[in-house]
């Protein structure tokens, strides 16, 4: 299922003409320009949930008018999932 969800993360950005990299170094990734043009960098050894909620992220910050809903909704609730398990792991200050 996850494999499958990343492809087709994969799929979008290719049809919204971000060229797609994953490279290593201690970063985790997103968006950014090089030279002229706009990439998306992923870390190649970043978990594969970390890979989907990465390209989740560049893709609701680029906006898309002409996402499928199939896409839209998994853009969206990968964000809500990956928000909400960010609040579970931060401890409460004592």
């Amino acid at each position: 299922m996850k494999k499958t969800q990343l492809s087709l993360l994969e799929k979008t950005l290719h049809e919204l003409d971000y060229p797609l990299r994953y490279e290593k170094g201690n970063f985790l990734g997103g968006e950014c320009r090089l030279r002229e043009e706009r990439i998306v960098v992923v870390n190649r050894y970043i978990p594969l949930e970390g890979k989907i909620c990465t390209l989740a992220h560049v893709i609701s910050k680029t906006d898309p008018i002409g996402l499928t809903p199939e896409i839209a909704n998994m853009v969206t609730a990968l964000l809500q999932n990956n928000l909400v398990s960010q609040k579970n792991k931060k401890s409460p200050d004592s």
